[in-house]
């Protein structure tokens, strides 16, 4: 079945990417759209699991707050594939629906809804993916007050790096998985 821009995957299907898809049946994921482009390139595929493993489980920073520049930064990339997957995982993070969908908009118009930590970090991505990682002294001063250099880090890794996976997606036109299959979770 094609999911992307590229042909379905040739069978037999590489054993790397056999592996990859146990191991994310394994973690509670579905084997997704975007699983079945990247693995036209198994190595590749399998070395960039490290990281969004790291980013979804073994980070100090909050979930919540990983969750809103994971979601922030598709919403500015224009990725809609990204914005479908995160914004359940938000949900189950603990934002609300509300908050969501402002995170996938204009946040400022009720920025109320978020606390001080929340805004500075969404002023924060706001920039990186406005003004291409140009912060300013002002806006980066605001994370850190907030959040330790190691949080900067990894927030920022989260941003940065689903900013970056949203333009991969675009290019290679990912469809929408189909509504049951979901990303394996990860540690809230």
């Amino acid at each position: 079945v094609k999911v992307s821009r590229l042909p379905p995957l040739p069978e037999p299907i590489d054993p790397i990417v056999l592996e990859n898809f146990e191991e994310t049946t394994s973690r509670g994921g579905s084997i997704l759209n975007l699983h079945l482009t990247k693995a036209h390139a198994p190595k590749l595929q399998a070395a960039g699991r490290h990281i969004t493993r790291a980013l979804r489980s073994e980070c100090d920073a909050p979930r919540v707050l990983r969750e809103i520049a994971i979601l922030r930064a598709s919403h500015l990339v224009g990725c809609a594939y990204e914005a479908h997957h995160h914004s359940a995982l938000a949900l189950a993070a603990g934002l609300t629906q509300e908050q969501v969908d402002l995170v996938k908009g204009d946040w400022r118009s009720k920025a109320h809804l978020f606390d001080e930590k929340q805004q500075a970090l969404l002023a924060y991505v706001d920039q990186l993916g406005n003004n291409k990682g140009d912060v300013d002294d002002a806006t980066f001063a605001g994370m850190e007050k907030h959040f330790s250099p190691q949080e900067i880090v990894e927030l920022t890794m989260s941003a940065t790096s689903y900013y970056g996976g949203g333009i991969f997606m675009k290019a290679m036109r990912i469809q929408l998985d189909d509504p049951h299959k979901k990303a394996a979770p990860g540690k809230f």
